[in-house]
């Protein structure tokens, strides 16, 4: 292992269930491998329409493989993810835009090492994957804030940040960053080794990851490595 700490950027939006696995485990990871985590939240939708591909919904195989693969994931990773009422695809279709602005106020305004962004992300994804709840209105994000931990002052003020020029701005950016990296879906997880940039899609690359940035992979929860040798 080397004393050098990889920078691991993570690309993500709350509107994939797969981000929601790929983030819990680097949460897990990030104090046992040698890394310098960066959260990148991003927009999906953007990303998708730009690179050309295709939501889930418009491909009716691949629907119903992510309602089967996506129950098999929660076990496997420990998410308690739960299938919605309504059809993936209209969670899809609804969007993130408001959602993503949100967390990356949060962002902006953390002065806590990423502490509130994770609380708040895994807020808004238990809202969307777990409990079945939308998150494109004000009063579900003021919600998802306050069970992170802010304060009403707080979210209202984070509410008002994420509808600013500078946070649209910002979330532009971030999600023209991961096209520059080509990426065209999201979690997208970017390892920067040896000068050069190693772009790894979805929840599945983590024994890829781990040789490529010389750590050791023992299964989806480092805390019991006898789970997986």
């Amino acid at each position: 292992m080397s004393n050098h700490r990889k920078v691991v950027e993570f690309f993500f939006d709350v509107v994939s269930p797969y981000s929601w696995m790929a983030f819990e485990v680097l949460c897990r990871y990030k104090n046992v491998w040698n890394i310098d985590l960066k959260y990148k939240p991003a927009y999906l939708g953007a990303l998708m329409h730009v690179s050309g591909n295709q939501p889930p919904e418009r491909i009716p195989n691949k629907l119903y493989y992510m309602d089967v693969d996506l129950q098999r994931l929660s076990q496997y990773f420990v998410v308690p993810l739960n299938p919605p009422v309504d059809p993936i695809g209209a969670m899809f279709e609804k969007g993130t835009l408001n959602a993503m602005r949100f967390v990356t106020a949060v962002a902006e305004k953390d002065k806590e090492g990423d502490v509130l962004l994770e609380r708040v992300s895994r807020e808004l994804w238990k809202r969307m994957w777990s409990t079945d709840q939308d998150i494109t209105l004000p009063a579900s994000l003021t919600e998802a804030g306050l069970k992170a931990g802010l304060s009403t002052n707080e979210v209202k003020e984070i509410l008002t940040i994420a509808k600013s020029q500078p946070i649209k701005d910002k979330l532009k950016r971030v999600t023209q960053e991961a096209l520059e990296y080509k990426c065209f879906g999201l979690p997208s997880i970017v390892c920067h080794v040896n000068g050069k940039a190693e772009v790894f899609f979805g929840s599945d690359r983590f024994e890829l990851i781990a040789h490529c940035i010389g750590e050791k992979w023992v299964g989806p929860q480092p805390d019991k490595p006898t789970a997986r040798m």
